[in-house]
């Protein structure tokens, strides 16, 4: 198998995007392609299935989407080691896609580390017996001089490999070339052997103008220029919250405006990808200490800690913004943790999310959460059951579909079990044929669900907009649209043919085994 690494002189340099895109530029070429991240920290995960088991495993979300430009199936070998972040200098430890333990960042080395790396070699070795090109992602900068000797996911791995490593600079914010020559004077020699091409990325303004400073970091470094990339206006996939919270609000005119609350632990906000592609939606993400406003919907998005998030709402007045939200007619939707915060309360006997006790919810659901020591992980096939869109939507889709329930896919990631309360079943109707998936208040205006993955079905999608369309007396839009799958694969498509005329690939000397 061979390698190319992607490392970056900073965070946010662009090491996801272009690992994609180079996923979808070989595999065009007719590579057995995977990506790989030898350790992630991230709030955004997905589940995966595994071999064998009932339940599945959790990686990066960018590595999912990196497998899916290389139109492969993800797995856990592609990024062994995640690492979650619950707070006060902890993180959850995610080895092969369950969770082993949870650790203080000051003893991770200590507890992890030999493991750590036996379990990168490991699943380096079992994609080998699968592919024969591995496209590996570095994580912020390769040259941390004071966690270079517990970095997992950099040079060492490129050395592992002898990977043909391309440093990527973003030029978006300046000092680029300080970035670079620093980056490569606090490299090894040998780590310094392994950087075979430079990439200048986020680049405004004609090529012409950048050339002396190119020829100059030629000279000075001895290492090629491979690329100077364009700033891409796509919508890819965001891999943390800082890049997603860059996005600004559409300058062109929308028909709905959607916010989500930013919670201090937001997690899997890719659930929501399918909304910012949607060019009628102007999607915000608003912070617990600004005015809510009154947007079309409000959605509660998940949390990697739900109960440290819901006191944060309560504290921040967020909570009772969205009391007087909701009393004023709006509509709310809840997601995993988002859900959770809904109900009329969660309990947390053992303490698994911090100090134990039993905490008040925003009441606008009728159920109860417990958090429990085991994690739900597993992929999801339902059906939606659309009479809980009002006479006059339900009609439109049995007219365009002859069917009043279709499937829907997406994946399960929660710890805490909801129970409804008995005594005010009849103020909820089901989402789904599975009852435990969601639930919507008999009037319409409060939705709760575990299901990520939710707004990438595109039926689903458009029919819950449009049900926001026409409280605002809108007409509807078209409910046979493409799911997001495929709207993704045509952004794997729009990105690479992008970046390849400003790539010179070549200089990387990989060549294809026959």
């Amino acid at each position: 198998m061979q390698a190319i690494m992607v490392v970056g002189t900073t965070s946010n340099a662009g090491k996801s995007l272009i690992c994609a895109a180079l996923c979808r530029l070989y595999h065009r070429q007719g590579w057995k392609v995977t990506p790989f991240k030898g350790q992630n920290m991230a709030l955004n995960s997905y589940v995966v299935k595994m071999e064998g088991e009932e339940t599945g495993g959790e990686i990066g979300y960018a590595q999912a989407v990196q497998a899916w430009a290389a139109q492969v199936e993800p797995s856990v070998e592609m990024n062994p080691i995640l690492l979650k972040p619950q707070g006060d200098m902890t993180s959850q430890v995610i080895f092969l896609g369950k969770a082993v333990g949870v650790t203080q960042a000051s003893e991770y080395y200590q507890n992890y580390f030999d493991r750590g790396w036996e379990c990168i070699q490991a699943s380096l070795a079992k994609l080998a017996d699968r592919f024969d090109l591995v496209i590996c992602e570095g994580a912020g900068s390769p040259a941390e001089i004071n966690l270079k000797h517990r970095d997992l996911t950099n040079m060492r791995v490129a050395m592992h490999l002898n990977a043909a490593t391309i440093l990527v600079v973003s030029i978006d914010l300046g000092g680029a070339f300080a970035h670079v020559v620093g980056t490569l004077q606090l490299l090894t020699p040998e780590e310094r052997s392994q950087i075979k091409g430079i990439v200048i990325n986020k680049f405004r303004g004609q090529r012409s103008l950048l050339q002396s400073g190119i020829d100059w970091l030629e000279e000075y470094t001895g290492i090629p220029v491979i690329g100077v990339i364009p700033y891409l206006d796509i919508a890819f996939p965001a891999e943390d919250s800082v890049s997603l919270f860059e996005r600004r609000s559409r300058l062109s005119p929308t028909d709905l405006s959607i916010s989500v609350l930013r919670l201090p632990r937001i997690s899997n906000f890719t659930d929501f990808d399918p909304l910012i592609a949607e060019s009628t939606v102007d999607l915000r993400f608003v912070p617990l200490n600004q005015a809510l406003g009154n947007p079309d919907a409000v959605i509660l998005p998940g949390s990697k800690t739900t109960i440290a998030d819901l006191i944060a709402l309560q504290e921040s007045g967020m909570a009772d913004q969205l009391r007087d939200y909701w009393q004023g007619g709006g509509t709310i939707l809840g997601i995993c943790g988002g859900l959770q915060m809904l109900g009329q309360g969660i309990a947390d006997p053992e303490g698994r999310e911090g100090k134990s006790g039993s905490y008040a919810g925003l009441g606008l659901l009728p159920i109860t959460t417990t958090i429990t020591d085991t994690k739900i992980l597993r992929q999801r096939q339902a059906l939606s059951i659309c009479s809980l869109f009002g006479k006059e939507l339900d009609r439109e889709f049995e007219r365009e579909f002859g069917q009043s329930r279709f499937e829907i896919a997406g994946y399960e990631i929660h710890q805490g079990i909801s129970r409804i309360l008995p005594e005010q079943e009849n103020q909820i109707s089901e989402l789904f044929d599975d009852p435990e998936l969601g639930m919507v208040t008999t009037d319409g205006r409060v939705w709760g669900t575990y299901l990520h993955g939710l707004f990438d079905s595109g039926k689903w999608r458009r029919h819950w907009l449009n049900q926001l369309r026409h409280k605002r007396g809108i007409s509807p839009l078209p409910i046979d649209t493409l799911d997001y799958q495929q709207q993704r694969d045509r952004i794997f498509d729009q990105l690479a043919d992008a970046i390849a005329p400003h790539l010179d690939l070549s200089k990387l000397l990989i060549t294809k085994q026959t």
